[in-house]
């Protein structure tokens, strides 16, 4: 049977489950609900060997969600995540050496001095018996400073085919660290796996410069794709009021914040920064006015919603909708510099959902999950 035919007689006989149907451009998805009892979802993996759903909740439980059996289960709890504003146990990553390791990765909000900062850890996931479990829990990397504002985490974690680990430290709500290379926050940061810093970052001879930095000029990015097929990393990023951010990332590169900006203030309509652009900071691909606030980005190239193949796919927390991008060229041949043609559409605009995260399980579909504590799955 199907993975289709399974969740179908699944959902119809056991579940009753919710459909949403939504018409956009003469063509409807359905989200369908998989489960609706998880508290503050942040981030969402599949596990490689079984297909099943690895979900982050922002107080610290780690959990699984049986695709065959529907039961959602406690796999482990990153007691070093501390809840504060926005921050909490964030990001789950399967790390690309998890066939040899079992190897998970975590970005979550801990305690540092008199501030709360971003911090990286790995666990081991044992999946050897039907109750899986989560070991040998090391933290890797700790960013400094902390700070006592509750904003702009970051945080999501990516690979490159060379398997040096990429993730986001937003400015923590002080704008100047994103011109500060002293700092991490404001930054994508370059790790090998093992969290050390790889010889060849660009920042490593810089005088007073934080060696982990990839990339600068950030406020707060909350989606990282790595495009394996043309060796390249993007990056989506909140802006104020107005200036959402797709970004192409390149080593060395300052992406503008505060210094330059497409928003707005929150308290007048007041340009950010001295202008959109400035010799020697980057143009995004495109750019969000009004803000959808994008919590996270995935490149889809499965077969199983033709209309979103090879696209770019958002989740909206302000708007609240599935956000698609089609530029004018395959994303495997962006170029940075200047913002791209390209054409946005809002999925899944009528159930009004603040999607965090997005995910594509094994044969191709697509799993989101939501501020009202829901793994929906995205029916054709």
């Amino acid at each position: 049977m199907s993975f289709w035919q399974r969740t179908i007689t699944t959902f119809q006989t056991c579940l009753a489950v919710l459909l949403i149907p939504i018409s956009v451009d003469s063509f409807a998805y359905n989200a369908a609900l998989l489960n609706d009892q998880l508290t503050s979802p942040w981030a969402i993996a599949i596990e490689p060997n079984s297909g099943d759903i690895i979900i982050t909740e922002k107080a610290g439980r780690v959990l699984r969600f049986n695709l065959t059996t529907r039961e959602l289960s406690l796999i482990g709890e990153i007691k070093n995540a501390t809840v504060f504003g926005q921050g909490g146990l964030m990001d789950i990553a399967i790390s690309p050496d998890f066939p040899q390791t079992s190897t998970v990765y975590f970005t979550y909000a801990k305690p540092l001095d008199n501030g709360v900062t971003t911090a990286l850890a790995k666990a081991k996931l044992n999946t050897g018996s039907e109750q899986w479990q989560l070991a040998d829990f090391k933290e890797l990397f700790t960013s400094k400073p902390a700070s006592d504002s509750g904003r702009h985490f970051g945080s999501r974690i990516a690979f490159s085919k060379d398997q040096k680990m990429f993730f986001s430290v937003g400015d923590r709500g002080v704008r100047s660290n994103g011109q500060n290379l002293a700092t991490h926050a404001g930054s994508i940061l370059r790790l090998n796996l093992d969290g050390s810093v790889p010889d060849d970052n660009p920042f490593v001879d810089t005088k007073n410069a934080q060696p982990e930095i990839y990339s600068y000029g950030h406020r707060n990015p909350q989606g990282l794709v790595f495009i394996k097929e043309s060796n390249r990393l993007l990056a989506v990023e909140h802006g104020p009021r107005g200036g959402d951010e797709i970004n192409l990332i390149s080593a060395g590169a300052n992406y503008g914040w505060p210094t330059i900006s497409y928003g707005k203030e929150y308290w007048g309509p007041i340009a950010v920064g001295e202008s959109t652009k400035k010799e020697g900071m980057e143009q995004p691909l495109m750019q969000y006015t009004p803000s959808i606030a994008p919590s996270s980005m995935i490149y889809y190239q499965g077969k199983s919603y033709p209309k979103l193949s090879n696209t770019l796919l958002l989740g909206s927390l302000s708007l609240r909708h599935l956000n698609q991008v089609r530029f004018n060229k395959p994303v495997s041949e962006l170029t940075k510099g200047r913002i791209l043609p390209h054409k946005t559409t809002k999925w899944l605009v009528d159930i009004k959902r603040r999607i965090r995260d997005i995910a594509i399980l094994q044969e191709g579909q697509i799993v989101m999950i939501s501020d009202r504590g829901e793994l929906l799955l995205l029916e054709p």
